[in-house]
C-alpha cells in the first residue's frame, strides 16, 4: 500500500478559514474545559506547579506523530508556525483527523494492541483476509466503539465489506482460553489470567468463575472455511464443564464474566447429539454461512454482557489517555482492577460517561484530549516532581515501529510507504506499543548501531528530491546544518550543535568522506532519543 505525501491536503490548511469538523464532534470547548479543570484540581490539591506550555514546533512535532504517526514535514511545519490565527492548534487536529493518515496510524495501533505483534505471515494474512481493510474502515467511518467491539465478538459479517471482522477470532485457532485472554484486556481493560487456577490473589474481585465463564462464551465456535471466506461457526449443544481450584472443589462452568449476572443456558437431553439438533438452529442469513444457533453464546455476551458493561466505555477512554498523555489514569491501562485506582478518579469517570453519551465517537475522544491543556505541556519534568501520575508534564513516548519507519522515511527521502521493508525489521525490533515501563534493551541498541537496513536506507536516500540531496545544494555549511535539524528534529539547531557538526564535517577534504560523514551525521541523529521519542 503506497503512501505518498499529498501537498494538496496541506495547501487546504493553508488557505482555508474554516475546517469541517468531524461529524458528531460538537462544540468541543465545554468537554476540554472540564478536563482541564479536573487535571488543575489535583494539580492544587497536591501542591503543585506544572510545566509551562510546549512551544508551537513541539506541538506541532508533537500532534503529527500522535494523530497521524508521522513528523510533519518542512512545509506542513512552516505553514504551522506561520500561522497567525488563534485556533490554529484546534485548526491541525480536525485537518488531522480527517487524514488517511490518521486513518493507517490508528489501524496500525489498534491492530498491534487488539491482535498482538505477529510474524510476517501473520501481518500478510491478515491484509489478505480483510481484517486490516475493516479496521481501516472502523477509523475512517468513526464507528462507535461499543458497535466495533459487537461485531468483532459476533463474528457474523453480514456484507462483504465486513468479513474482514471475524479474524480477531479466527488467528487465534479455536484455542478458545487464548481468545478470553486477549478478550478481557483489549476490551474490557483487565488481565484475567491470573484466575484460571483460583480467585486473583491480588484482585480479588475477579473470580475463578469468571475466567472459565469467558471461555464457556466462545467454547462453541470453530473455525470453518466456507464459500465466502474465513468463518466461525457455532454449535448449539456442548461446551459444559468443571473446572477445579488449587484446593481440588470443582464447580459448573456458568456462563459469566466480571461485573454482569450469571446468564441462564438451556441444557440438551443428556444423549442428544449434534447431528440431532437441527431444531436447535435458525436457518442461515445468506448462502454460504454457517447456521446459528437458536441458543448463541455468542450472541449473549454481546446483548446481555458487552452492551451494557461499563469497562467498554472506561477501557477505551483510559487508553486513548495513555496514547496521548503516555500512560493511563489507571496505569497500566489493561489493569484496571481494585489494585491499580485511578489517579484521577472523577477525571476518569466523567470520560467515560461523555463517551458514552457521545455514542462511542472515537475521533471526539481523540479531539478534545489533544486540544486541552494538559496534553500540550511541555515535556521537560519541572524540578522537583517525580510522580508521573499527575500529568504535570508531557510524557515521552517511543515511536512505534511503524512511526520509526514513516519518519525515517519521510525524514530522508519526503514520501513514504506504510509497508515499507523496513517497517518489519522495526516491528521485530520494537514491537512494543503503549509499553508499561520505557527503556532500550541490547537489542533495540545493537540494532541502530549495526543492522545494515538503517545503514543502506541511508546510503540509497540519495535521489533528486531527498534530504541529501537538498543539503549539498547548499554552499553555506550553517544553512545545511540548520536545514538538517529543521528535517530531522522540527527545530532550530543550536550555536553549540553547528559548530561541532561543522568541524566534523570539514574535518575531511575529500568529497566522498564528507559524503560518508554526511550520512553519519544522519544516521547518529535518527538513531538518537530526540527522533525515536515523542515529547
Amino acid at each position: 500500500m503506497f503512501m505518498m505525501f499529498r501537498t494538496i491536503t496541506f495547501l487546504i490548511f493553508l488557505t482555508c478559514s474554516q475546517f469541517v469538523q468531524a461529524d458528531d464532534l460538537n462544540d468541543a470547548s465545554t468537554p476540554t474545559d472540564r478536563i482541564n479543570h479536573l487535571i488543575e484540581q489535583k494539580w492544587e490539591e497536591s501542591g503543585v506547579q506544572p510545566a509551562p506550555p510546549a512551544t508551537e514546533s513541539d506541538f506541532v512535532r508533537r500532534v503529527y506523530l500522535d494523530l497521524v504517526g508521522r513528523p510533519p514535514t518542512r512545509q506542513e511545519r512552516q505553514t504551522f508556525l506561520n500561522d497567525q490565527r488563534s485556533n490554529k492548534r484546534e485548526m491541525v487536529v480536525d485537518l488531522l483527523l480527517q487524514s488517511e493518515d490518521y486513518v493507517h496510524h490508528f489501524t496500525d495501533i489498534f491492530d498491534a494492541l487488539l491482535m498482538g505483534r505477529g510474524s510476517e505471515q501473520n501481518y500478510r494474512e491478515r491484509e489478505q483476509h480483510q481484517w486490516r481493510s475493516w479496521l481501516e474502515r472502523v477509523f475512517r467511518d468513526n464507528r462507535p466503539w461499543n458497535q466495533v467491539v459487537a461485531e468483532i465478538l459476533m463474528a457474523r459479517p453480514e456484507s462483504k465489506d465486513d468479513r474482514g471482522l471475524v479474524w480477531f477470532l479466527f488467528e487465534r485457532k479455536d484455542n478458545h482460553q487464548e481468545i478470553a485472554e486477549a478478550i478481557a484486556p483489549a476490551f474490557f481493560g483487565i488481565r484475567i489470567e491470573c484466575a484460571q487456577c483460583h480467585d486473583h490473589m491480588i484482585a480479588t474481585e475477579i473470580a475463578q468463575a469468571h475466567y472459565w465463564g469467558l471461555v464457556a462464551f466462545f467454547n462453541r465456535g470453530k473455525n470453518t472455511k466456507t464459500p465466502n471466506g474465513p468463518r466461525v461457526s457455532e454449535s448449539a449443544i456442548g461446551g459444559f464443564s468443571d473446572f477445579a481450584n488449587l484446593e481440588g472443589s470443582s464447580s459448573p462452568n456458568l456462563l459469566t464474566f466480571f461485573q454482569a449476572d450469571v446468564i441462564d443456558e438451556p441444557r440438551p437431553e443428556k444423549d442428544q447429539k449434534e447431528e440431532d439438533g437441527n431444531d436447535l438452529y435458525v436457518e442461515a442469513s445468506q448462502s454460504g454461512e454457517p447456521r446459528v444457533p437458536k441458543f448463541s453464546r455468542r450472541e449473549k455476551f454481546v446483548d446481555e454482557v458487552v452492551q451494557h458493561h461499563p469497562l467498554i466505555a472506561r477501557a477505551f477512554v483510559n487508553r486513548i489517555w495513555a496514547l496521548l498523555l503516555g500512560r493511563g489514569i489507571v496505569h497500566p491501562f489493561d489493569e484496571m482492577d481494585s489494585v491499580h485506582e485511578p489517579s484521577h478518579p472523577e477525571l476518569l469517570d466523567w470520560l467515560a460517561q461523555d463517551f458514552r453519551d457521545s455514542h462511542y465517537n472515537i475521533r471526539r475522544l481523540v479531539r478534545m484530549i489533544a486540544l486541552s491543556d494538559v496534553y500540550q505541556l511541555e515535556s521537560r519534568r519541572p524540578a522537583g516532581l517525580e510522580d508521573p501520575s499527575l500529568f504535570a508534564w508531557n510524557l515521552e513516548r517511543p515511536l512505534t515501529a511503524e512511526q520509526l519507519s514513516r519518519s525515517i522515511q519521510l525524514t530522508l527521502r519526503g514520501e513514504f510507504k506504510n509497508d515499507h521493508l523496513l517497517v518489519n525489521q522495526l516491528r521485530m525490533t520494537f514491537p512494543d506499543v503503549l509499553p508499561e515501563t520505557i527503556q532500550t534493551g541490547v537489542k533495540e541498541s545493537l540494532f541502530l548501531s549495526n543492522n545494515p537496513a538503517i545503514n543502506q536506507f541511508i546510503e540509497q536516500s540519495n535521489g533528486e528530491h531527498h534530504l541529501l540531496t537538498a543539503l549539498q545544494a547548499l554552499k553555506s555549511r550553517d544553512e545545511q546544518i540548520i536545514l538538517l535539524f529543521e528535517s530531522i528534529y522540527g527545530r532550530v539547531a543550536t550555536t553549540e550543535e553547528v559548530e561541532r557538526i561543522s568541524q566534523f564535517l570539514n574535518s575531511s577534504s575529500s568529497d566522498q568522506r564528507v559524503q560518508q560523514r554526511w550520512q553519519q551525521v544522519i544516521w547518529a541523529m535518527i538513531t538518537s532519543a530526540e527522533f525515536r521519542y515523542n515529547h
